[in-house]
């Protein structure tokens, strides 16, 4: 190409002097091209190539850049209508791109690993999202995870197990998350129900009895909100239950143990020595062994039942095993106070394992990651340790876990004769004897509901004939209340009820104060209108019940 270049530019110079030269018989010779001029053209040249290569690069990047803001898009907790259709074009986009485009890919949320990781064959799973489900359902409600081989062996046998023990219900699945519900419909094109789909489903169905399992650790937010999701749709449906979580109630104090705590933390330890390849915990303690078991941690009330797992140990004598959270919550599981028991303690040898029912995001990443914050590159880094190994390993897959979840079940499916011959009771009853009763009070929202310490009750008094409920709601955020609907509330300020301060203890010893109120009730068992006010001074209409518990 340069010698062609100069070629040209010679035969340019000759024309252009021969032209000068007619007219005349005095034609000068015909001069080479300077070493100027070819530098000149040289540099040219190159500054094509340049800036051909930069625009290259410049499209790279913004091809990339567009399937960033398109994974962001769908990197969110709220599904709408516009779901599905983001979906498979984040995952079109991401397909027309090369190889070397994909690891430009960079957002707030968005690297090359949401679409480029691999995480194990989908067509494994089932996310049993199936209709024709008959009077009686089983709903496993899980966070999930969008960890292929962790879903299928870690829900996926939780659900089995159920379905195996239960095989007169249909076993249908609810995410909670719906940032992983769209990762893996965009990425695998597997499509999850969320809860309210999951609820939705089942009433299109005509279910009468359904029968709610979540595979949550604890008592904590998550199980706080689906509690809220479920109720609202209670009245249509026959029976509701809701299965307790895996380790059970959350206790009174940072010591108190029960018998679920008890048969999880020997499951998993005798799960961990089995994989380790020790006997028994005495042969890892004389190998300088401790087990740590990672949490995720809590700010929510709940985050004791860790310390409780801790106490749990201890009364078993697992002198070499420690529960520790990823968040650090609360304070004495973090990595830094487990670090420092160990060292205390002599052990020369770490095993990490999570406490999490599948071996998702935090197991792989926050536990067992190559990053220096993880909990491995931080154990190594204290130079405290000979060895620190992994355990990639959820709860879920452990039978005898599995086992407790389905003795949860059980007596959640024990519970319905029950609580029909209560409902009977109570709609047979035209009237009430005067007098106080414990009450549930259900609403429609997820945000306004009773506090978690008085287990979504209230104390209804009954006088005369006549009916009013006290409940203790979970903040000041509420400042009123109506029994009516929003926009009468505005117009009549005589019939706004005032807040009572009420001080609520919970689970964990702690207390708080937070407002409460005396809500009239026409009728037991029927839905009736009650208006909100909150800080900011708007009225919003919700739907609630009261029924006895």
């Amino acid at each position: 190409m340069k010698r062609r270049n100069l070629a040209v530019l010679y035969a340019a110079v000759l024309a252009s002097s021969m032209i000068a030269a007619c007219g005349t018989t005095d034609i000068p010779a015909v001069t080479a091209p300077s070493e100027t001029q070819a530098e000149s053209t040289e540099n040219a040249e190159s500054s094509a190539a340049e800036s051909e290569a930069a625009g290259e690069k410049n499209g790279d990047q913004e091809a990339a850049d567009h399937v960033a803001e398109l994974i962001d898009a769908i990197y969110v907790q709220e599904w709408n209508e516009n779901t599905d259709r983001q979906c498979a074009e984040a995952k079109a986009a991401w397909d027309a791109l090369t190889d070397e485009q994909k690891e430009l890919v960079a957002g707030d949320d968005a690297d090359p690993d949401y679409f480029g990781r691999d995480t194990g064959d989908a067509s494994k799973d089932d996310p049993l999202n199936g209709d024709e489900i008959g009077e009686n359902e089983l709903l496993v409600v899980s966070f999930g995870t969008s960890f292929n081989d962790s879903r299928a062996e870690d829900i996926g046998g939780i659900e089995k197990a159920l379905a195996a023990a239960y095989p007169d219900w249909s076993v249908r699945r609810a995410f909670t998350a719906q940032i992983i519900i769209n990762h893996v419909q965009a990425r695998d094109e597997e499509k999850i129900d969320n809860v309210d789909q999951a609820l939705q489903r089942a009433v299109d169905n005509g279910v009468k009895n359904l029968v709610v399992q979540p595979t949550h650790l604890m008592h904590g937010a998550e199980y706080d909100e689906l509690t809220g999701a479920v109720m609202s749709y209670k009245d249509k449906f026959d029976s509701v239950i809701i299965a307790e979580p895996l380790l059970g109630q959350v206790g009174a104090d940072s010591g108190s143990v029960n018998e679920d705590k008890k048969a999880v933390a020997e499951a998993i330890t005798a799960e961990a020595l089995d994989v380790a390849g020790f006997k028994d915990l005495k042969a890892a303690q004389e190998d300088g062994t401790a087990f740590v078991f990672m949490g995720h941690g809590t700010s929510h009330a709940a985050s004791v039942t860790y310390e409780q797992m801790q106490a749990q140990m201890e009364a078993l004598d697992y002198a070499n095993v420690y529960i520790g959270t990823v968040e650090g919550k609360p304070e004495s599981t973090s990595c830094e106070n487990i670090i420092d028991r160990i060292k205390a303690a002599g052990y020369k040898k770490v095993i990490l394992r999570p406490l999490m029912v599948v071996a998702g995001d935090h197991a792989n990443n926050d536990m067992a990651g190559d990053d220096e914050d993880s909990w491995k590159s931080i154990f190594l880094a204290s130079g405290a340790f000979d060895a620190v190994d992994t355990q990639i390993d959820g709860l879920g897959g452990i039978a005898d876990v599995q086992e407790i979840y389905v003795a949860h079940t059980k007596d959640a499916i024990d519970s319905i004769g029950t609580a029909s011959e209560k409902k009977e009771e109570t709609s047979d009853s035209t009237t009430l004897e005067d007098g106080t009763y414990e009450a549930l009070f259900t609403t429609d929202s997820s945000m306004f509901h009773v506090n978690e310490a008085h287990d979504g009750k209230g104390v209804l008094t009954v006088k005369d004939g006549k009916m009013c409920i006290h409940v203790s709601l979970v903040s000041k955020n509420i400042t009123n209340l109506y029994s009516g609907t929003a926009d009468k509330a505005e117009k009549d300020n005589a019939g706004v009820l005032q807040p009572t301060t009420d001080k609520v203890t919970y689970s964990d010893g702690k207390t708080e104060e937070v407002y409460g109120f005396d809500i009239p009730v026409e009728e037991l068992g029927e839905e009736f209108d009650l208006a909100i006010l909150g800080k900011k001074g708007k009225w919003y209409d919700h739907k609630v019940k009261v029924t006895i518990a």
